[in-house]
Order: structure tokens, then C-alpha cells, then sequence
């Protein structure tokens, strides 16, 4: 059994999940909830907000993230506990607080799996079109809900081996993208400083607009802390993954904007800037890369949509286990996998709607509201 009714932190006798995950699991499942290639569909839009300067405004987005994750890490070391943004609102500020507060957590977890889940049906609907959409987004949404009802140890495993393909296929471009530019620039083209400060387009507000905008290459990091009450030793381990997703996330994005950048100098003729990246690819490693690219930005999704599906159950479970939403549903915990299987199981039929009838850019827009709204809160 993979419960236990020993009192959990700021509670007594009430249930708590199992404490089985490492800090690398933490790691691991906070870089899937913003993605290894959380940058790539957003190049080419930072381009030109940034005026060329992308790289910088992804670091300067890394070091305020940064900060903030400091912050997750010491309210999950008051409260180690799932659910921890709301439960240290509603414990240190006020449980009406914490209420808002952790139904708006609620609509970015939740709104992340539809926003990936979306993506996801929209990309495999492309490549089938003449099967309907309302059963692909059944049979995806319906298999990342499964995937999450296998618990928290499968989940971590599934992780891995989606960060790792992830991982593969951007180490190919990053090859392909370092061979091309030796080729035409030689190897001190390697060393350009004008992805960093370029003097002819350099303009502060427009560093300013691209650093804010970069900042949602780091949206989900929060979601490490929804985990604090099945890793060990949160205490430490939750602002340690935390700040090591933010700066893994800053410079794994920040290698891979700066040599699409040697590849792509200019940011005033990009074609398509909301799929500028994948043009990058196609030029550094041919059409085989740009396929590779577009079934990696699939895989993203789902790797993405399932972080999110088991931060929104967690989060539920949080609140149902404090009688904010009713105990017996939100509250309950599977004997055999030690998770809470209502909950996801409901994140999956609400995640399932919502792709049938919310626009990709409208969630995307709840996401950012939800957990801009959490950053601040903390």
C-alpha cells in the first residue's frame, strides 16, 4: 500500500503521498514541464521583439527566474507539502487567498495539458486529416491520462525516456548547427559576440519586451514544488531542482537560440517568425532535421501535457485533502499506486473538453495568466 496517515507538514493524521522520488526525478519532470525546447517555437517571435538579441534576453529571463526559484524552494521548506504555493498562501496570508490563488494554479496545470494535448491532436490531425479531430483528441488526451493513473515512479521513468529522446534529436541540431557554421563562417565564427550585444540594433526597450517574453520559455518550473510531498527530503531537494531546472532551462535554450542565431543572423527577414526555428533547421541540417523537428516538437507536447496532467491532480488532491473541495473525492489516494486516480481522471475529461472547445492561443493565455499570478503570490 502506498499511503499512510502519518501526520504530513501543517496537518494531523491526514493522508499524504508517498515519499519516493530523487531530486533528479524533480529535475528531470520540471525540464519536460517547460521543455528542453521550450525556445524553438518562440525564436523567431523574441527575434524580432529582441532585435537580434535573443540569447541575452533568455539569460537575463534565466537570472530573475532564478530568483524565483529561490523563493519556491524556501516556501517548500516551511511547507513540504503538495500543493505547496497553495498551501503557504493560505497558511501565511489567508485561506480565502489561498483559495484564489490555488484555483488559478489549478487553470495552469490544467490549462497546460489542454494547451500541449491541443497541439499534439492538431500536428497528428495534419498528418491524418481524414480521421475526426474529436477522436484523435480522445485517444491522446485519453492516452496521457492513462499514462498518469500509472503513478508517480512510471510517470518519472516516462519522463526520461522523453527527455532523453528530446535531448537526442536537439544535440543533432546542435552538431549539424555547429558543423554549418564552420563551414561558411570558419571555426572563430563560433565565437561572435553579436548574438549577445549587436550595437546597430541594440535598444533597451526592446530587450525589455524580449525579456519578458522569453520568461515563458521557463513557465512550469513552478511545477516542481506541486511535488514536494513525494520526494525526499523536500526541504532541500525542491529549491535545489528548482533553480536547477531555471539555469539548465537558461543556458540548454540559451546554446541552442545562439546557434540559430550564427545560422540565421538577420531578425528582419525572417519568413515565418513563428516557425523561424524550424527554417534554421532545415538550412543547418536539411529536411530529415526539419521532419526530426517536427516530430520532436510532437513528443514535446505530450511529454509536456503529461507533467502538467499530474501537477493538476496533484493540486486537487492538495486542496481536497484540506476540505477546500470535497475530501472524499479530491481527498482519495489509489491503494495501488499511491495517487490520486479521481482527480486525474477528471483533469483528463475537463482536459478532453476543453481541447473540443478552447483555442490553442486562449490557453496558452490562462497558462501564463495562472502562473505569472502564482510567481507573484510567492
Amino acid at each position: 500500500m502506498q499511503t499512510t496517515t502519518a501526520p504530513s507538514p501543517g496537518t494531523s493524521g491526514q493522508p499524504h503521498l508517498k515519499r519516493v522520488l530523487s531530486v533528479w526525478h524533480l529535475v528531470y519532470y520540471g525540464i519536460i514541464l517547460t521543455s528542453p525546447i521550450a525556445a524553438v517555437p518562440l525564436f523567431g517571435e523574441a527575434q524580432v521583439l529582441s532585435r537580434g538579441h535573443t540569447v541575452t534576453t533568455l539569460l537575463l529571463a534565466m537570472i530573475a527566474m532564478s530568483v524565483t526559484a529561490v523563493s519556491f524552494g524556501r516556501m517548500a521548506h516551511v511547507y513540504p507539502s503538495s500543493g505547496s504555493v497553495y498551501s503557504y498562501i493560505s497558511k501565511t496570508l489567508n485561506p480565502h487567498v489561498g483559495f484564489i490563488l490555488g484555483w488559478a494554479m489549478f487553470l495552469e496545470y490544467l490549462f497546460q495539458p489542454i494547451q500541449n494535448s491541443l497541439y499534439a491532436v492538431l500536428a497528428i490531425h495534419r498528418m491524418v486529416p481524414q480521421v475526426p479531430f474529436a477522436l484523435l483528441a480522445a485517444l491522446t488526451v485519453g492516452f496521457i491520462t492513462l499514462l498518469t493513473t500509472q503513478g508517480i515512479k512510471f510517470n518519472a521513468r516516462t519522463n526520461e525516456v522523453l527527455l532523453g529522446f528530446m535531448l537526442l534529436v536537439t544535440g543533432i541540431f546542435l552538431v549539424q548547427a555547429f558543423r554549418y557554421v564552420v563551414l561558411h563562417q570558419t571555426l572563430g565564427g563560433l565565437l561572435s559576440l553579436q548574438p549577445i550585444y549587436n550595437p546597430a540594433t541594440f535598444n533597451l526597450r526592446a530587450l525589455a519586451a524580449g525579456t519578458s517574453f522569453a520568461a515563458l520559455v521557463f513557465i512550469g518550473f513552478d511545477g516542481v514544488s506541486i511535488l514536494a510531498e513525494e520526494v525526499k527530503n523536500p526541504k532541500r531537494n525542491i529549491l535545489l531542482a528548482s533553480v536547477l531546472v531555471c539555469v539548465f532551462t537558461g543556458l540548454f535554450s540559451g546554446i541552442q537560440v545562439y546557434l540559430a542565431q550564427l545560422v540565421w543572423p538577420s531578425h528582419s527577414n525572417l519568413a515565418n517568425p513563428e516557425t523561424a526555428f524550424m527554417d534554421v533547421a532545415r538550412i543547418a541540417g536539411g529536411p530529415l532535421l526539419f521532419t526530426a523537428y517536427g516530430v520532436v516538437l510532437l513528443v514535446s507536447s505530450m511529454a509536456c501535457g503529461l507533467a502538467g496532467h499530474v501537477g493538476a491532480a496533484r493540486l486537487l488532491y492538495s486542496m481536497g485533502r484540506d476540505d477546500v473541495i470535497p475530501r472524499k473525492l479530491f481527498g482519495y489516494l489509489s491503494p495501488k499506486t499511491g495517487s490520486p486516480i479521481f482527480n486525474e481522471w477528471i483533469v483528463g475529461v475537463l482536459a478532453y473538453i476543453a481541447v473540443l472547445t478552447i483555442p490553442w492561443e486562449r490557453a496558452a493565455e490562462i497558462v501564463t495568466f495562472g502562473a505569472l499570478l502564482a510567481f507573484t503570490a510567492v
